[in-house]
């Protein structure tokens, strides 16, 4: 586990999953008898931190030498969790070693050298997953539930609001880390989100045919963790279209500079001929045709009618794992009992695809059609002026 003293390496990966994983005696295979258990290697710079952790946690193992790790035959899957710019240098060393691979997003820095990856890993036949955390959410599996069960009739939209006030480091601490609002270290809510965003819409509503993005550096003045003032050089809200496969428009805002009036910090509006749903990370509610109400407007009368009041609360109807948890599981059957897989690098290659071509249409401030992404598709460089210098796509 490469880069588990960072925030989501930390918290989500080796707490709430491999550890909640070796807690419960291993993960169940498909037999419904058989458990295979884990055991976690943690790797990371700081020696200190991860004696720490160890200690904290009861791991035997841990090192600051990655290429003994990846090279030791006990350790039968790498994953990532390191910052965007050190990850395809790693992921390539444990392509390499033969490893299964599980990794954050984006998988790399450029669509060109996510596209890379999954072709390294096809050719070396190494198994490999990409997180894919919010599809995970009680919020969209029940949204998932309501597309299956044919709950929306034709599907006309999506609206998204994700974000929230991010502190500037001044008289408050930022509650996210300095080098997300700088461009030369990754950074960016497009190139943090856009990859959420590509597979949220395409596993749930169809493929994203084309973007149109709008990108802004609200705060361009932050301060780091060690109380030094820094530009912002990376976008910390983007506005966007999204054209869907099938007919559908999807709208998202992201934004790390907007003060939250609404349920969640994120939530979509989905409506369809039949009904519409409302979902944020864990709460679904939903208003079918025979219960909408028939608004009127008039401007010159105030309006007393309580709509919050015409959404019905859908239910569970099942009990929810930790998101992070469930899709570690998933991936560990894949790997000792060939169990599907389908959010793999190529996947991974996707969002990042979108990130580039968002970031290109703003540059461009134009509309930008997704190709299909596939293996063997030829690489062509783009050059566009601005921060997005050199983005890349499959044409």
């Amino acid at each position: 586990m490469n880069g588990v003293s960072g925030r989501m390496g930390y918290r989500q990966h080796l707490v709430r999953s491999i550890l909640a994983i070796r807690e419960q005696g291993g993960v169940l295979l498909a037999d419904g008898e058989t458990r295979v258990q884990v055991e976690p290697i943690l790797v990371g710079r700081s020696e200190k931190k991860l004696a720490d952790l160890a200690a904290k946690h009861g791991i035997e193992h841990w090192t600051t030498n990655l290429d003994e790790a990846i090279a030791d035959p006990r350790w039968e899957i790498y994953s990532d969790f390191l910052v965007t710019k050190a990850r395809a240098a790693a992921i390539k060393k444990a392509i390499a070693a033969g490893k299964a691979i599980y990794t954050e997003k984006p998988t790399a820095e450029s669509f060109e050298e996510a596209l890379e990856l999954a072709k390294l890993a096809a050719d070396a036949g190494v198994k490999n997953g990409v997180v894919h955390d919010k599809l995970y959410l009680p919020g969209l599996q029940k949204l998932k539930r309501l597309i299956d069960s044919g709950y929306f009739g034709r599907i006309l939209s999506v609206r998204g609001e994700f974000g929230y006030w991010v502190f500037e480091g001044d008289w408050q601490p930022a509650q996210r880390p300095s080098w997300n609002y700088r461009a030369e270290d990754g950074g960016g809510i497009i190139v943090d989100m856009f990859p959420h965003w590509n597979y949220v819409l395409e596993n749930l509503f169809g493929r994203v045919e084309s973007v149109y993005a709008k990108a802004v550096t609200e705060i361009p003045e932050r301060v780091d963790e060690q109380g030094q003032r820094y530009q912002a050089t990376a976008d910390d809200a983007a506005y966007a279209i999204f054209e869907l496969e099938g007919g559908v428009t999807a709208q998202l805002n992201s934004s790390w500079t907007t003060r939250v009036n609404r349920d969640e910090l994120v939530e979509f509006q989905v409506d369809g001929t039949h009904g519409s749903a409302v979902v944020g990370l864990f709460g679904c509610k939903i208003q079918p045709r025979n219960a909408t109400p028939k608004p009127v407007w008039n401007p010159d009368l105030a309006d007393e009618h309580d709509y919050a009041g015409d959404w019905i609360e859908s239910p569970g109807n099942r009990e929810f794992q930790n998101g992070f948890k469930e899709q570690w599981e998933e991936f560990i059957r894949h790997v000792v009992e060939d169990a599907p897989n389908e959010f793999d690098f190529l996947a991974g290659a996707r969002g990042v695809l979108l990130a580039e071509e968002g970031l290109r249409s703003n540059a461009e401030g134009r509309r930008i059609e997704i190709p299909v992404v596939a293996l063997d598709a030829p690489v062509e460089t783009v050059e566009v002026p601005g921060d997005a210098s050199e983005l890349t796509g499959a044409r």
